[in-house]
């Protein structure tokens, strides 16, 4: 069980990159007041819950409604993983230089910084590979973390500085790949009865 849970823990934490989100969020958030900030974060962390939450009991239903086996989805959403790595990898500025917006919500927090596509796929394949009391515990896990950095952004981006942050977001976009591709490796096997 312990086993179990730092793995899904990690994959999670990987996916969701919430060290490598912190220059984009303290640019979306400039303009607000410490209190508005703090608010907002809240709001969007327990959006992100819930959805990850109807993603993860309500995914099996949307399999049977559209036909998809879980090889299907581990193959899908191991490429996704894989793009979006790849795509993070050659831009160097992925989170520099955005323009933050006149009017930030939850969607542009809660999702996809938060609950994008990789942690929405980790999180479905993790209630194969893991279980779902143990995929549950590490998202609520990973969101009170998520919540607490991004709570104290601006603090945590002068300590590390936004070159570590920089660094730190690659690594983990590296992980990601690696995590994709062995949800597409592990689709096809299964698809092929290995």
């Amino acid at each position: 069980m312990e086993q179990s849970f730092l793995k899904a823990f990690i994959s999670l934490f990987v996916a969701i990159d919430a060290l490598g989100a912190l220059p984009f969020l303290v640019g979306l958030t400039k303009n607000l007041s410490p209190a508005q900030r703090n608010s907002l974060i809240a709001r969007s962390t327990l959006s992100a819950l819930s959805i990850g939450l109807v993603f993860l009991f309500g995914g099996r239903a949307i399999f049977s409604f559209l036909g998809i086996t879980e090889s299907d989805f581990r193959v899908a959403g191991g490429l996704l993983l894989i793009v979006f790595s790849i795509r993070d990898l050659l831009n160097s500025s992925s989170h520099q230089g955005a323009e933050a917006p006149t009017r930030i919500g939850i969607v542009p927090i809660a999702v996809p910084l938060m609950m994008g596509p990789a942690a929405l796929t980790t999180i479905m394949v993790g209630t194969e590979q893991f279980g779902i009391t143990v995929t549950v515990l590490s998202l609520i896990l990973n969101l009170l973390i998520v919540w607490v950095m991004f709570s104290q952004s601006t603090r945590l981006i002068k300590l590390l500085g936004e070159d570590a942050s920089d660094a730190i977001n690659k690594i983990f976009s590296l992980l990601i790949a690696a995590i994709g591709v062995m949800l597409v490796r592990s689709g096809v096997m299964e698809m092929l009865g290995v």
